[in-house]
């Protein structure tokens, strides 16, 4: 992120996933692999580092791991409105 704001880098890494519909859902993935954002965080999950899932998933880029933790970051961060 030489050079640059965050808040300029931050939305070109929510380019990096694409919505895919697989059978009735639609599953966002990255940059339309079918490598599935939920896929990343599970590997995040289980403990792996980012190096370890570049070199488990050889397509995917650092960027690409970032628009996933940002991604679901997103999706938790929204008010919970109760009637």
């Amino acid at each position: 992120m030489k050079n640059r704001n965050w808040r300029e880098y931050m939305p070109n890494l929510m380019d990096r996933i694409t919505v895919i519909q697989t059978s009735a859902v639609d599953d966002p993935c990255i940059r339309e692999m079918r490598i599935r954002v939920i896929d990343v965080l599970d590997l995040f999950a289980a403990s792996l580092s980012a190096d370890q899932i570049l070199d488990e998933m050889p397509d995917l880029e650092r960027e690409d791991l970032q628009a996933c933790l940002q991604f679901a970051r997103r999706r938790l961060d929204h008010p919970l409105v109760l009637a």
